[in-house]
């Protein structure tokens, strides 16, 4: 059961999060969990092995070059 301050509370983030007031309330609880305990060993390689993906598709990537374009593009506007 929920009080009045809470009720308004999940209702104010699943409108944020664009979902039901339940998948708010869900996603507020491991929010809470992962900050207060950690993520679990397998979240914590699942994640690394999504950030070794994104190193391996930015390599060779010139960032400095990319921004050249980027403003030189955005000089035709």
């Amino acid at each position: 059961m929920l009080d009045d301050e809470v009720r308004t509370a999940a209702r104010e983030l699943a409108l944020r999060y664009g979902c039901s007031v339940s998948e708010a309330i869900r996603r507020a609880v491991l929010r809470h969990r992962d900050a207060t305990l950690g993520i679990s060993p397998g979240r914590r390689r699942a994640r690394m092995r999504v950030l070794e993906e994104l190193f391996d598709l930015f390599e060779g990537h010139d960032a400095e070059e990319e921004i050249r374009r980027l403003k030189e593009q955005d000089e035709d506007f």
